[in-house]
């Protein structure tokens, strides 16, 4: 069965970093597209980032972009989100999910299996 474990939240200032990790297990990680949300109190589910199979495409929601990184190794079946030049509207839980298929999706339903998440906030 698939098992996604994030780790890596915590406080950071306005304008520090934090990377996020999610270690997978379960068949075939490698073969499937990944991807980060967050949700924040009172707010929808937001997509944050995703990448394809190999790593080869990357997507971004506008609210990151320049910002954020997300990359995958797939020897070790984890996937990672690289926060640099962090916000107070950035503060949220953060969760990784699994993809039916190996092409990046910004869209919820693409998302079969999901991690617990942990929680990122960032102090004004």
């Amino acid at each position: 069965q698939v098992q996604l474990v994030e780790s890596g939240g915590g406080v950071a200032h306005t304008g520090g970093s934090l990377r996020l990790s999610c270690a997978a297990s379960g068949p075939a990680f490698s073969s499937v597209a990944m991807g980060w949300f967050r949700q924040a109190p009172g707010k929808e589910r937001e997509f944050v980032a995703g990448i394809s199979w190999n790593g080869g495409r990357t997507d971004y929601g506008d609210s990151v972009k320049g910002r954020f990184t997300i990359s995958r190794d797939n020897a070790k079946s984890t996937v990672y989100l690289q926060m640099n030049n962090l916000k107070p509207e950035d503060t949220a839980v953060y969760c990784c999910a699994r993809a039916a298929w190996s092409t990046v999706s910004t869209g919820l339903s693409a998302y079969l299996y999901w991690g617990q998440g942990t929680q990122v906030t960032v102090s004004s």
